[in-house]
């Protein structure tokens, strides 16, 4: 029999409950009123940086063979069951977890989470589908190489946390795709797939007790070597980690573009100062009116993208900053940025601009409630990482209470130190001294 609790009643009739079944499998639900669809998400707490450094990219690699088929369905069976009825399916992996998703209506939610639930605990990770695939994830490592939006992201993590399992990419890299057995996959699945690993979450239009029934029966007949019995606990592998002083990288490419992104390490998860982190991100650079947009782009015309953005982890996280321009405008590109910055950290905050970022805040996290994907999401991360449901309502009175000292006070320490700094561009050297940061007034393209 599940164990079963309300966590959350919403203003809005919205309703969260949890279960945990006999096998430890946690199931939480939302009940959304006025909706007529289910988004339902199994997440598996094991990621990227679960892995060991040789099998770099194994957690992704096997969300890819998931798909592949199981004892009762083909990969196209999968596909087509979902898609006959008009739903979407489909997974993610993060450096921390791991997400397989389906959306559809809610008359369909059982063949959803029938369908899902076979996916996830009954891969059978044939040695043909291992090949088929590795050759798909190096033509995916090949496009986001082709991408240097994207990639600067994955070069700046390697640059701020090291060689560590943070700093290492999601997908690999072609080497370590192309040494990856088939043993360390399935150890990997074995290993990570247990059942108090595993969080089912469904938002929308859905019973919480029939969910619970539906979840209990799609995985009666999950194979014993995964689903069988609980695996004794496990510490992430790179729990805690001591990252390295703030430096600097330079991927020379003739790119059309140069990008480059800057910043810091941030906030862990659950901080009591997230909200506070928010609104930094948001003036600095998390829409038209912030300052960077506003001085980079709007006034002088330098660059088309530039942003400011933050990611949390449970030992560490990242501050960062996006910009990407005409190669020979780089070095003012810089020179704005750092002036911003400094204006910031000298001058702090005006009262106009920190309403201006609370509404957006709030307004952002209010229509987030409009999609059960969103509110799936929430509720399986606050269950995975153990941190409290706070009801929307308390979330938009915690937004309110960021003041003014506390956002300068966060930004003196993001910014009032040199930030580390990767860039992709058509350069031949990147010079390093302790401003902010690099002027790369001295670079020649």
């Amino acid at each position: 029999m599940a164990k079963t609790k309300t966590l959350l009643a919403g203003t809005d009739g919205s309703i969260v409950r949890r279960s945990v079944l006999p096998s430890g499998v946690r199931v939480i639900t939302e009940k959304v009123p006025g909706v007529h669809s289910a988004s339902i998400g199994i997440w598996v707490d094991a990621g990227s940086r679960d892995e060991k450094g040789s099998h770099t990219g194994a957690a992704h690699y096997l969300e890819h063979l998931l798909f592949k088929g199981t004892t009762k369905r083909s990969a196209l069976d999968i596909s087509a069951s979902i898609e006959s009825v008009g739903g979407d399916i489909n997974a993610f992996t993060s450096k921390e977890h791991t997400c397989y998703y389906v959306k559809v209506l809610a008359a369909d939610l059982p063949l959803a989470i029938d369908v899902l639930c076979d996916v996830v605990t009954d891969a059978q990770l044939r040695s043909e589908d291992i090949e088929a695939e590795r050759g798909v994830i190096l033509e995916e490592i090949a496009m986001v190489d082709d991408d240097p939006s994207d990639l600067v992201h994955d070069q700046f993590a390697r640059t701020l946390f090291g060689d560590t399992a943070l700093g290492r990419p999601i997908l690999g890299t072609a080497q370590t795709i192309l040494g990856i057995t088939r043993r360390s996959i399935v150890n990997f699945y074995s290993k990570f797939y247990q059942p108090e690993s595993l969080v089912v979450a469904i938002a929308g239009d859905v019973d919480h007790a029939r969910a619970v029934r539906l979840v209990a029966k799609a995985l009666d007949g999950s194979p014993s070597t995964h689903l069988g019995s609980s695996a004794s606990q496990r510490e992430h592998t790179n729990a805690k980690q001591e990252f390295g002083a703030a430096t600097s990288s330079l991927d020379t490419r003739k790119t059309e573009q140069a990008h480059v992104v800057m910043g810091t390490h941030g906030l862990v998860r659950g901080d009591d100062r997230r909200f506070t982190g928010a609104i930094l991100s948001t003036i600095l650079g998390g829409g038209m009116s912030s300052r960077l947009f506003q001085a980079v782009r709007e006034q002088r015309g330098l660059a088309y993208s530039v942003y400011a953005y933050s990611q949390s982890f449970r030992d560490s996280g990242i501050f960062g900053i996006y910009a990407g321009c005409i190669p020979t405008k780089l070095d003012q590109v810089l020179e704005v940025c750092q002036s911003e910055l400094a204006e910031l950290v000298l001058t702090g905050v005006t009262p106009i601009e920190l309403q201006r970022a609370k509404g957006q805040v709030k307004g952002g996290t209010v229509l987030g409630q409009e999609d059960t994907g969103a509110r799936m999401s929430r509720i399986a991360k606050a269950e995975l990482y153990d941190e409290e449901l706070i009801p929307v309502q308390e979330v938009l009175t915690s937004v309110d209470k960021v003041d003014a000292a506390g956002v300068n006070a966060l930004a003196q320490e993001f910014l009032a130190n040199p930030l580390a700094m990767s860039v992709i561009g058509p350069y031949k050297k990147l010079p390093v001294h302790k401003g902010f940061v690099t002027p790369l007034s001295n670079l020649r393209t």
